[in-house]
């Protein structure tokens, strides 16, 4: 029995609409990380980018559980001596790019590589409910239906 190797000629990729509205980040991320790799379907091959084109919606909506609003705290820094800054979930997701929370939480969940880089490539977030992606026609995934626990209850 051999091993089945994806071509690049077998790769069919599609499309998937996901609004994000109310629904838990690390759920949301874990679900679109496994879509851009491709794991979801037969013809998986690890080396090559063989999963889906991704748009995410209202991801300034999104539902952290617990007090990860206050207290989850980003990093980064400035490259000088001393400068390392942090900010909380709760400013970047009220600050003037929100989707970088759910960007960074599926780019963390994504093979570090060129590959791993490639797929994030096929992932576009928007804030909003509107996107630029209408020709592409893509399939609404409802990811709140798939398990209860995706879904902040109020």
């Amino acid at each position: 029995m051999a091993t089945y190797s994806a071509k690049l000629g077998d790769i069919e990729k599609k499309w998937i609409l996901i609004d994000a509205d109310n629904l838990v980040v690390g759920r949301l991320a874990a679900l679109i990380a496994t879509r851009l790799r491709g794991k979801h379907k037969a013809i998986f091959t690890p080396h090559m980018d063989c999963g889906d084109n991704v748009i995410v919606v209202n991801a300034d909506k999104v539902a952290l559980t617990g007090n990860k609003r206050a207290n989850k705290t980003y990093y980064r820094h400035t490259g000088y001596p001393g400068g390392i800054k942090s900010r909380t979930a709760g400013q970047v997701l009220d600050g003037a790019h929100p989707e970088r929370v759910l960007q960074m939480a599926v780019q963390r969940m994504l093979p570090s590589g060129p590959l791993g880089r490639r797929q994030l490539k096929n992932l576009r977030v928007y804030a909003g409910a509107d996107h630029p992606h209408e020709a592409q026609d893509p399939e609404k995934l409802d990811v709140a239906a798939l398990n209860g626990k995706n879904a902040r209850r109020a």
